[in-house]
């Protein structure tokens, strides 16, 4: 199919052709992994688009074809992990600028910004669900840029994304969103005023626990430019058979994210019923804080939940250890269901003082959800809690 005729066509539709045309020299559905590093050129600076794997390789533009479509982009750029998308946004600002950042974010995030760019930046950690603690810190600080995760991790708090964005374009501030929970299949932030998306393709875009892998969609060609010339100065490059992996993965986006979200909404549910936890977080639920801006600002609402378990840190302790479907491991958004500890895993890079005053307490759990039979799962996790019980 001709571009042009992709772009018409629904999300589900995408994922499997956007990117995934058959290849002009044999015809093959599938497309070839260009595992080479360098191509010949006819002279001296003559060639067919590409010089080194480095730079570009047709893969890797396959999947940036894809991503772009389904984020609703005019450009993509992706990389060897997330942590290395985010490091090429920090080096396009200059030097001594401020980073507004929601005070919620992944452990990894916080890691990067407080002990490798906290000499280059300066970052202030604010609420961004709260609108007016937003537009007070911008009016005082002024920063070069406004960083959104939404749903965040692992609170999964939800930023109205149209009103925030409004807020910083009134003030000139540039935003990014970090889209990795909800996937572009769930939600647009660009389409909602973003200017920049970033995702882990690691989680739910490659949705099979093999590659690590970073992505970042933009409108702005002069910022997608500078982007590229710092990716291709200092090399954080998907590779090829990494790109053709998540490309592979990305072809069942739609029927993976349809039945993450039908997975976790009945064990949300079950959770938020059951004696033995205190509380529940999950956007598609009712009694999320946000529950209202998530049906408005997405299409889905993932696969991810929060509960907080009825007792100490070795009462958690217990509960990860003997669960038996939900493997004990960090990460998130493969087909298989996962369960983890933010305060000694993901999150442990954070200060316990910090955690605590976010609310990442030692009887906080969380759940990514896989797309196994649901009522498994829910087995799992009421024989888990007549163990601890």
């Amino acid at each position: 199919m001709k571009k042009s005729e992709v772009k018409d066509l629904d999300k589900a539709s995408r994922v499997i052709h956007a990117g995934g045309h058959p290849d002009p020299e044999t015809g093959a559905i599938m497309p070839p992994i260009y595992q080479t590093s360098t191509y010949v050129q006819s002279s001296p600076g003559v060639h067919k688009g590409y010089e080194y794997t480095r730079s570009h390789n047709p893969t890797r533009t396959r999947l940036e074809e894809c991503l772009a479509s389904l984020e609703e982009a005019k450009y993509a750029l992706v990389t060897s992990s997330g942590l290395s998308a985010e490091m090429l946004v920090m080096h396009t600002l200059p030097a001594g600028s401020t980073i507004l950042c929601g005070d919620d974010v992944y452990g990894g995030t916080y890691r990067l910004f407080t002990t490798v760019f906290n000499e280059i930046h300066n970052f202030i950690f604010i609420n961004t669900t709260d609108l007016e603690e937003v537009e007070s810190k911008i009016k005082e600080h002024r920063p070069s840029l406004l960083w959104i995760e939404t749903p965040t991790n692992p609170l999964l708090k939800i930023t109205d994304i149209m009103k925030v964005t409004s807020i910083a374009k009134k003030y000139k501030v540039k935003t990014l969103v970090d889209n990795t929970f909800m996937s572009p299949y769930f939600q647009n932030p660009l389409s909602l005023g973003a200017d920049i998306v970033l995702h882990s393709m690691t989680k739910y875009i490659n949705g099979h626990s093999d590659v690590v892998g970073g992505a970042l969609m933009l409108n702005e060609k002069k910022v997608y430019d500078k982007l590229w010339t710092l990716q291709n100065s200092i090399g954080p490059s998907q590779s090829p058979f990494d790109s053709w992996l998540v490309l592979r993965g990305i072809k069942t986006l739609a029927i993976r994210m349809e039945a993450h979200q039908k997975n976790a909404m009945k064990i949300a549910k079950f959770l938020e019923s059951h004696p033995m936890v205190e509380k529940v977080l999950y956007p598609g639920l009712k009694s999320h804080p946000q529950h209202r801006i998530a049906k408005i600002q997405m299409s889905g609402f993932g696969g991810m939940i929060t509960f907080f378990l009825k007792g100490d840190i070795k009462k958690s302790k217990k509960f990860l250890s003997k669960i038996q479907i939900f493997s004990l491991a960090e990460s998130l958004g493969g087909v298989e269901s996962l369960i983890e500890h933010p305060a000694i895993m993901t999150h442990a890079s954070i200060p316990k003082k910090t955690r605590e005053t976010l609310g990442i307490t030692d009887n906080l759990i969380r759940l990514s959800v896989g797309i196994e039979n649901v009522d498994d799962l829910i087995r799992d996790l009421e024989n888990t809690f007549k163990i601890i019980r």
